[in-house]
């Protein structure tokens, strides 16, 4: 049986808040918008979003248009500000993703991000031997429920779990037909009773309690 393990990405494998706030606030000085500086608590109230959502929270007062246009000059620059200095990353990220692979597990990012979000942050720890696919809404405008749904058939998998942290998470992985593991140390809360991580390293020996 071909199983796989699908992660979000903020709250759940790292968290890049403060640097992409930092990014941010560098590209909208750059261009002379009279926006106040955008902070940590900024982009950790639209993560896990799609990205016209978090145009919609941070750049409040501006037109659709206008909105979108520095949203996108704000993620280009966000992007190459990752590849460069990374987030931080949840304890013994990389030592759990060695033993999932080595259980037999195949591993994939599906995330609400703008396109070259996940890359860079594959790029900037050489995860990308890790990780067999990856999706975003980015890449096609589709919602986390259609991209998870999308990854899973074509990578032919026949049991899928989604690790995630916020209700979002939850609700999408359940659209997508799919089994749910919540990352309580990231973000969000979830409303209903579902398997349960304390720290991302727990993965390995939860998954053995789940069959």
């Amino acid at each position: 049986m071909k199983q796989g393990l699908i992660f979000d990405m903020d709250g759940t494998l790292w968290d890049s808040s403060e640097n992409v706030a930092a990014s941010w606030t560098e590209k909208i000085r750059e261009i002379g918008c009279e926006r106040e500086d955008i902070t940590k608590e900024d982009i950790m109230s639209v993560m896990g979003l799609t990205m016209d959502k978090v145009a919609e929270g941070v750049f409040r007062g501006y037109s659709e248009k206008e909105r979108m246009e520095l949203l996108k000059l704000c993620c280009e620059y966000e992007n190459e500000y990752l590849r460069k200095h990374g987030g931080v990353l949840y304890p013994e990220l990389e030592k759990t993703l060695i033993r999932l692979k080595e259980k037999g597990f195949n591993l994939y990012i599906v995330s609400n991000c703008q396109s070259g979000y996940i890359e860079a942050f594959l790029e900037h720890y050489g995860f990308g031997k890790y990780f067999d696919d990856i999706e975003c809404y980015g890449n096609n405008l589709k919602g986390k429920g259609e991209n998870i749904k999308l990854l899973a058939e074509r990578n032919l998998l026949e049991k899928a779990y989604y690790i995630g942290d916020i209700q979002g998470d939850y609700n999408a992985t359940m659209e997508a037909g799919y089994e749910f593991i919540h990352a309580a140390y990231g973000f969000g809360k979830i409303e209903q009773t579902v398997p349960e991580l304390k720290k991302f390293s727990e993965l390995p020996e939860l998954l053995e309690t789940l069959g």
